[in-house]
């Protein structure tokens, strides 16, 4: 069986729960000092492993019922190769004014950068709007400039439980994953091959599936 692995801010949300059941989303979120919006996940993910109960107009209570559930068997079966999509990607010799206009034709949050294939960056909307604020002449400079460069970028495997992706999202506070196989360069350097993308986007469309299903 496997054993589901709460972030110490899920671990809170029980202690809370338990000792001051029923408590509300707003009330969670004011104790907790995050938004509302912050803590969805974390009371979506509680509440479908049946750790915690939603009544709706009252609050969350603590369940009774065994944390192992069938909802739980089939979220921790879902892999990132079930949820991911096509990927959006630039050169990095792309102009960060150019990167803008793709970013927001194509509606996502974050552009990831890559050299035949290779993940190489990725850039999000935090760091177009810091350049935007700045004085920096967009129509010149390239987005490779800008960008955060690997290994500092957070990633997943297509073999990964979906779950640990959106964990990883909430955890690094991202608006989406590149989906990378790794593979050997001519030099037999390790490089990522990116593939995919996970998604905020993903995460919800994941939920609503499992809504309509149930």
């Amino acid at each position: 069986m496997c054993i589901i692995k709460l972030s110490p801010r899920q671990e809170k949300i029980i202690e809370l729960v338990k000792d001051q059941a029923p408590i509300t989303s707003e009330q969670l979120a004011s104790k907790l000092n995050v938004t509302r919006a912050a803590l969805r996940p974390d009371l979506a993910i509680l509440t479908m492993t049946g750790i915690l109960e939603a009544k709706p107009k009252v609050g969350y209570i603590y369940s009774r019922k065994p944390s192992h559930s069938l909802v739980y068997d089939y979220i921790m079966n879902i892999k990132v190769s079930d949820i991911m999509s096509k990927p959006v990607v630039v050169d990095e010799n792309t102009t960060v004014y150019d990167a803008i206009v793709y970013l927001f034709l194509n509606d996502v949050g974050t552009l990831f950068i890559e050299n035949k294939g290779i993940l190489i960056g990725a850039v999000s909307r935090k760091d177009f709007l810091k350049v935007a604020i700045g004085s920096t002449d967009m129509h010149k400079i390239p987005v490779g400039i800008i960008m955060t460069r690997m290994p500092n970028i957070i990633f997943v495997e297509k073999d990964e439980v979906a779950y640990m992706a959106a964990k990883k999202i909430m955890e690094h506070e991202v608006d989406s994953l590149p989906v990378v196989e790794k593979c050997r360069d001519k030099l037999n350097n390790e490089v990522l091959k990116i593939i995919g993308k996970v998604s905020k986007t993903n995460i919800t469309r994941l939920f609503v599936k499992i809504g309509e299903n149930k």
